[in-house]
């Protein structure tokens, strides 16, 4: 039987950079996937400065032999209403490619890795986890998404949970498709819905463009994806059809989940701990703060994996994405769903708030420097 100090379920950014933070530590790490690297990932694919200076990567290095688009600002508004676009002349964002970054980050993390083999048993004895009746663990970390088999194994993951859901697609363009794309790289798109429950977004990454909608509501979720394309044609962003089908997916968001990330020998990080944040839905940075913040939990640990000891990554979480609801979540939990919608769409075409509170702090996060 395989033996490992630390199994990490999940190769993903979550993971690896769990992975990448205990590279130092001594501790015999294996990183399980059920998918082979590299590997296609439903996202919307961007990050902040804050997320290559957490990670220590160069931006001119990863550039080499990957995209890395820079992103200088965003068009937003309404699905139908009037859009402002707001330039910062600098670079506060970059769009990628998850298939590449997902697996530079999974190579460079210097753990074991078992690729294409999916976790189907989880048994807890004598104070150690045997996976799949082969691989012996002294701690297992779940990191493998919304529907992480850890959390579903034990218990975490609970039916009836209030996820958001959306429905995305990204192709690389052929030649008649991007001379009728008027989606420029560097300034992404995002729609609000009209009655705030979701947005729709954009994203053209060089030659390949990402399109989707999500929302905190999932019903009659194709509906308003079906809109928002039609939107984009008939406002001549993409001045062009597509025929493939945009496929699904669900995250949770921080403050609403109610997954618990710790317990006996045992953390969940990034969306298997339902960690995105609240306003945007944005994973990427929470999942790769997470799976540091975890590393540097078992870390403190010193070997003694017990509940108890393990606290304090909880403790962390709380201490880097706050403990209590914004302002819009909790006057929403007052007003009437009109009145919100009627605000929201009047707010979004005024300037301050474009800049200042959805793209400052909803999506990039100015406001909170790196860990």
């Amino acid at each position: 039987m395989d033996t490992c100090d630390v199994l990490i379920v999940g190769g993903g950014p979550a993971g690896s950079s769990c992975a990448w933070g205990l590279r130092n530590s001594g501790l015999d790490l294996v990183i399980l996937d059920k998918q082979k690297f590299p590997r296609d990932k439903i996202c919307g694919g961007w990050i902040t400065p804050a997320v290559l200076s957490e990670l220590q990567i160069d931006p001119a290095g990863y550039a080499r032999d990957r995209l890395l688009q820079p992103i200088t600002g965003f068009r937003t508004g309404t699905i139908g209403g009037r859009a402002l676009e707001t330039d910062y002349h600098a670079t506060i964002s970059y769009g990628i490619r998850r298939r590449e970054f997902d697996d530079y980050l999974l190579r460079r993390s210097g753990a074991r890795t078992i690729e294409g083999v999916a976790l189907a048993s989880l048994q807890r004895e004598n104070a150690a986890w045997i996976v799949n009746g082969e691989i012996r663990a002294r701690l297992i970390v779940g990191a493998g998404g919304h529907f992480c088999p850890v959390a579903k194994l034990t218990g975490a993951k609970r039916s009836g949970e209030n996820a958001v859901v959306a429905q995305e697609i990204e192709f690389e363009m052929d030649e008649r498709q991007q001379a009728a794309c008027e989606v420029r790289a560097e300034i992404p798109e995002l729609y609000f819905c009209a009655d705030i429950k979701g947005y729709g977004w954009c994203f053209r990454k060089q030659n390949f463009l990402n399109i989707g909608l999500g929302r905190m509501d999932p019903h009659r979720l194709k509906d308003h994806v079906a809109a928002f394309v039609r939107f984009l044609r008939d406002t001549g962003r993409i001045a062009f059809d597509f025929s493939a089908a945009l496929p699904g997916h669900a995250y949770l968001l921080y403050g609403v989940s109610e997954r618990k990330p710790v317990d006996n020998g045992l953390l969940l990080i990034g969306d298997a701990a339902g960690l995105a944040y609240k306003q945007s839905g944005e994973g990427i940075r929470p999942a790769i703060e997470s799976g540091l913040l975890a590393a540097q939990a078992i870390i403190a640990a010193r070997g003694d994996y017990s509940r108890a000891r393990l606290e304090n990554y909880q403790t962390l979480l709380a201490r880097r994405f706050g403990t209590s609801g914004d302002w819009a979540s909790m006057a929403g939990q007052h007003l009437p769903s009109a009145w919100i919608g009627a605000l929201g769409r009047s707010l979004l075409e005024t300037r301050w708030f474009t800049r200042g509170v959805v793209i400052d702090r909803w999506f990039l996060h100015a406001n909170q420097p790196a860990l």
